[in-house]
């Protein structure tokens, strides 16, 4: 008879909960019983661990095994277990020395024969353990570097369960035939998983990735792209097809800074439950472009799933872009189930399998055509659409969603001077990355001692109360409110918008210019605020 315990993570979400594997050998009948609230993956691992265990060279102890998993209340799914139910169960054996596992965290699953797989999730698993006062965890070999990634905690990478033993049991260790250079490794088949990115990618290098300097014209578009990235402000580009909007919305993942440390552990927590961690890069450094197509459902954008919920394109795009092309064809529905999300930067969804908390905090871009055709409002376009489809069209927009919708901007055709003339290029990626990189820093040391980070996050009543625009400035908005034309809640959003721009030109507060050109990023109505132009070759 013997006894033995050590520890594993269940992951809710992104967040982990370290569970105790409890191992207990007693006279009886032979039979292995698992226990703790597993699903069907988990309950599978008996299989999995006694031939693994067989397969090692170790014995399989012909007793009455009870595997209890707790607390017994969360629930457990998954394939990670295993290594921390064979290792279990070794020490009750006397096969393990049961004092040197107890405080140790086992992460991976068995194979047949005895090889440890990676699963997803190592990232925020460690995390957890580490929160909860553990400092030794033990992962497989090809999730070493991403579980490194938590400080103070000493991580050991195995590749088979019969190394695991032979270190912990201070013997030699066996030697492991190594996978041929240039052949595939089948051990990482399970780390990224086929569709459940939802259109997601990590922006290349600026150097890499695709330029502003291949943009036409399109000033105003271009400025509003700038002010997004520097503020944090969410963006809509309205226009007809051809214009530009997509070129506009990719390269904004380049002009956006590179993620904080905290930030990239965030975002590689999200990616590597969702199973999109790319191999060989265990740490997501650039932010992350998502732009799902327009057929995709509500589950797919805010999280779903059966069982316990999966991140979906608001968390996949965490710290990054969302962009949403063709976005009146988006279902209503899951259109206004964004505007939780973009108010608090989180997303709370509620399964029959548990409710789990997700980060999204996004950088929002929509590109919409003016009506189903694309050629309403231009100049010898030919729009057939009757005017009540065109109403329909673009009240498949929400004014709630739309008022979350700092920048509105009319993208307009480009003319064939700015395409083919020598002065049509604007500014490149880099050269627009560093004055949105020098804002942010202004903004960061004036909102050093608060809770928010870009201006986007500022509460109106701070800005009309704390940090006031220049004498006179907002004049021209005050008459837009005393008209009518510009909420108390529109006021607060132009406020932002002009400190983004103060921030840019390195003043102190916001002009009247500043203001003039915020209300016609905000509107769409042109002010006379100038707007300054690109300048070609690569100024």
């Amino acid at each position: 008879m013997g006894f033995a315990r050590t520890c594993s993570v269940a992951l809710v979400g992104v967040e982990g909960v370290v569970v105790e594997v409890q191992a207990d050998l007693e006279r009886g009948v032979a039979a292995f019983t698992l226990v703790g609230l597993p699903d069907k993956s988990l309950v599978e691992s008996r299989d999995r661990v006694r031939a693994a265990l067989v397969n090692s060279g170790a014995e399989w102890p012909q007793m009455k095994l009870t595997v209890g998993l707790s607390p017994a209340s969360v629930p457990k799914s998954g394939s990670g277990f295993d290594l921390a139910v064979a290792a279990a169960v070794l020490a009750a054996s006397e096969r393990l020395d049961a004092a040197a596992i107890a405080d140790l965290v086992l992460i991976g699953e068995l194979g047949l024969d005895g090889r440890v797989r990676p699963v997803r999730g190592v990232l925020p698993a460690v995390l957890a353990a580490a929160e909860a006062g553990y400092r030794q965890v033990v992962v497989p070999e090809q999730t070493a570097a991403e579980a490194a990634l938590v400080p103070g905690v000493s991580v050991l990478g195995v590749r088979s369960l019969r190394q695991l033993i032979a270190v912990l049991n201070d013997e030699p260790v066996p030697e492991e035939t190594p996978v041929p250079e240039g052949s595939p490794d089948p051990m990482l088949a399970g780390l990224m998983v086929p569709g459940a990115g939802v259109g997601t990618g990590l922006a290349p290098a600026p150097a890499d990735g695709p330029d502003l300097a291949d943009v036409a014209g399109q000033h105003l578009a271009r400025k509003a792209l700038e002010v997004a990235a520097a503020g944090g402000h969410h963006l809509m580009l309205h226009g007809p097809p051809g214009a530009g909007k997509t070129m506009l919305a990719e390269r904004l993942p380049g002009v956006l800074p590179p993620l904080t440390r905290q930030e990239s552990l965030e975002v590689t927590a999200v990616h590597s439950v969702a199973g999109i961690l790319p191999p060989g890069q265990p740490l997501v450094r650039t932010p992350p472009y998502c732009a799902p197509h327009h057929s995709a459902t509500m589950p797919a954008l805010v999280g779903g799933g059966n069982g316990l919920p999966r991140p979906g394109a608001v968390s996949l795009a965490h710290r990054g872009v969302l962009f949403l092309d063709e976005s009146p064809e988006f279902a209503g529905k899951a259109l206004d189930a964004l505007r939780q999300p973009l108010e608090s930067g989180h997303v709370v969804v509620a399964r029959s399998g548990g409710v789990v908390r997700l980060p999204a905090r996004f950088l929002l871009v929509l590109a919409a055509n003016p009506c189903p055709c694309g050629r309403f409002g231009l100049h010898g376009g030919g729009c057939e659409c009757p005017p009540a489809v065109i109403r329909r069209y673009q009240a498949r927009l929400s004014g709630p969603l739309l008022d979350r919708v700092d920048l509105r901007v009319r993208v307009e055709p480009v003319n064939r001077a700015d395409l083919l003339g020598p002065g049509g290029g604007g500014e490149p990626t880099a050269a627009v990355a560093a004055r949105v990189s020098a804002a942010r820093d202004r903004a960061a040391a004036r909102l050093r001692d608060t809770a928010w980070t870009v201006n986007s996050e500022v509460p109106g009543h701070e800005l009309r109360t704390r940090w006031t625009a220049a004498p006179g400035a907002l004049a021209a908005a005050e008459r837009d409110m005393e008209r009518g034309l510009l909420t108390a809640r529109g006021l607060d959003r132009v406020l932002r918008i002009a400190w983004t721009l103060a921030d840019l030109s390195a003043r102190d507060r916001p002009d009247a210019a500043d203001i003039a050109l915020a209300l016609e990023l905000r509107t769409g109505v042109a002010r006379g605020a100038p707007v300054p132009a690109a300048t070609g070759g690569g100024a």
